[in-house]
Formats: C-alpha cells, structure tokens, sequence
C-alpha cells in the first residue's frame, strides 16, 4: 500500500464551506468580500494544526474551493495561496501528512445548479488542469503534499470523470512522475461506483470514497437536502427500522424500503461495504483510502459516537486508511459535520477521541 498514513481529519469551513451559496443571487455567488478574507486570514491557525496533531491524527485533509486561488481564469490568488503554503508548512513541522482537495471547482458545486458544468465545458476542464498544475508548481520540492483533484463529482456518466482524471493525471504526471493523486468515484463519492472508476498503471494513483449511509441519519434535519429537511425528525443509531422504513414511504411512497433490514445497525453498513471489499479484493496492490465520513453536528452525541465506531470498525476490517470528516464548521454551514466545540476546539467527548483514532 502506498499509502503511509491511518488516520486524518479534514478541515472544511475555512477555504472552503465558509459560506453557503445557494442562498445568495446568482450574480453574487462566486465573488470573494472583505468578510470572506478576513475569515481566510483568522479562521485556522498553527494552533490548530498542533491541536489535531495532539488527537492522534496523522494527516489533514484540506479542503478549498476554485474561486478561492483563482481571481479570474488562469490568474491565481497569492494571498490564498499563501495560506495554503503556511498551512503545509506547519503540517510539515509538525509531522503531519497534507491532502489538497479541491472541495469545489466551477461546474461542479455540491449546493447549487449551474448552467454550465465541468463536464460540458472543454474550457472549464482546461481551468480545471491549469489550476492543478499551478498546485503542483508551488509545491513542487514537497512530495508529502498528497493532490485530491475533485471532491464529490455529481451523479455523472463516470467515462466523462475517468477521461478529465486522466488527462489530469498525464499533465501532473509531465513535470512529476511520483506526486501522490488522488481520484474518488461518481455519484459524490459513493462506494457503489468505485467498480466505474478507471484503475491506472501507475502506483501513486490513489482511490477515495466516502460513506454517510444512511443519509436520512447522517444528514437529519440538514437544510440543504429537501428530504431530511422535509422529514424533519430526529434519527438514532443504531436506530428503530420503522423510522427508516417510513422516511422512504413518506417521501417516495416506497413500502419496499430497507424490507430485508431488522434494525439500522453494523449489519445494514456492512453491506455498504461490499463494492469497498470487492474493490480491495480485485486491485490488492493498489491503495484504497476514504476521505470522508461523518454525521451532522445536531445528531444524538451517543448516536454520532455509534455510527463512527461501527465505520471505522468496518474500514479497519477492510485493511481502508481514512479521514474523519470533520474538524470545524462555521455557524452557518447548512452541513455542520465538526467534531470540536467551536469555542475551546477540544474534540467533543473522549469517547469520540478514542473512535476515530482506531480504538474501536
């Protein structure tokens, strides 16, 4: 496995999910302000990267958005990027691993339609490559910083992603033949697209995937997904199966739902498991890793701490590395999915500190 790392954290809400578009105009939605900058400039120190060292952690998923580097096409942000180069350095001091995500890229925001996606547009995919080559300039002479091209690429057909990846790839791969990429399935990342996703030639070439099954759990009462908000009731895990069952009949009138299933626990998840076995099992030389994993901040403490026991017991069945999704979220995400209080930033139960550091 080329993958030296165990375990991680990913840092959202500061370069990116500082703030939710989908509720401002469409002329606004991609434009920096002062406020914004001032956050980039405050909201994640050396303290606490050193505080995440303190959990256990042994790598920091960072995640940013396009608009972020980017002040118009082909023109990046110093500023920005400067940010992103101190916060390797400390990672680097501090003995910690670093994979850059590009959380959000144009033509492919999680929260918001656009008119034109990355994979209609020959121009937008171009952006998308120089932005990476631009990245793999300024950290040229730092081969443990790990590149993620693109977080979550929608429900697409998974030919169009396999071919931008791989033209990614090739580009990377003109000026740095062993920079560690890594490139996550269809479909936001599910498991059950990893057997579409194209396996290179090529031993630093990593595969991701995130789990947040069963969403109406994970996601409950989160305003950015009209069928938890719709719902609207609280979720337990493990979890009465009724409650589950009925989430499909109210909003889709399906009977069938969940029909096999007894209770929402460790039996319901290791099926989602399957396509991850399968995909260890028919590529054991190639590195698997899960990049993401969480629950919403409002979620049952005691719910929260079972549901991250059962996938971490499951990822550690599967031989998976991963990264706990995550450290801190601003007020405002319509996902808060922090695993720290947001005024002392200690870890939110010692339980949970022992979870996702393996101790299962």
């Amino acid at each position: 496995m080329n993958f030296t790392y165990k375990k991680g954290m990913g840092i959202g809400g500061w370069l990116t999910n500082y703030k939710r578009f989908n509720v401002l105009p469409m002329d606004k939605r991609l434009e920096l302000t002062i406020g914004d900058y001032e956050h980039f400039d405050t909201y994640i120190t050396e303290w606490d990267v050193v505080n995440i060292k303190n959990m256990g952690m042994d790598h920091i998923r960072l995640g940013f958005d396009q608009i972020v580097l980017e002040t118009e096409p082909y023109v990046y942000n110093d500023h920005t990027f400067g940010l992103v180069e101190g916060f390797v350095g400390w990672c680097q001091k501090h003995g910690l691993g670093v994979v850059l995500n590009l959380h959000k890229c144009i033509g492919n925001y999680c929260d918001i339609e656009e008119s034109v996606t990355l994979f209609d547009s020959t121009e937008l995919q171009d952006r998308f490559i120089a932005l990476w080559l631009e990245l793999e300039r300024r950290f040229a002479d730092n081969e443990n910083v790990m590149f993620e091209l693109l977080n979550e690429v929608r429900d697409i057909e998974p030919r169009l992603w396999n071919d931008l990846a791989e033209k990614t790839i090739n580009a990377i791969r003109r000026v740095n033949k062993t920079r560690k990429i890594i490139i996550g399935t269809t479909n936001w990342n599910n498991p059950n697209k990893l057997h579409a996703l194209k396996v290179f030639d090529d031993e630093n070439v990593i595969y991701t995937f995130h789990v947040y099954d069963p969403s109406e759990f994970t996601h409950q009462r989160g305003v950015l997904h009209w069928c938890q908000l719709y719902y609207n009731r609280k979720m337990e895990y493990p979890g009465d199966i009724e409650k589950y069952r009925e989430y499909y009949r109210v909003l889709f009138n399906n009977h069938n739902a969940y029909s096999h299933v007894d209770v929402m626990d460790i039996n319901y998840m290791r099926e989602i498991f399957e396509p991850v076995k399968k995909f260890r099992s028919e590529h054991p030389d190639k590195t698997l890793w899960c990049g993401e994993f969480g629950t919403i901040r409002h979620a049952d403490l005691t719910s929260r701490e079972n549901w991250m026991r059962d996938v971490i017991t499951l990822l550690k069945e599967c031989d998976v590395p991963y990264s706990v999704w995550n450290y801190l979220s601003t007020p405002n995400d319509g996902n808060r999915f922090s695993l720290v209080d947001d005024d002392t930033r200690k870890i939110l139960s010692p339980e949970m500190l022992k979870i996702i550091n393996g101790e299962v």
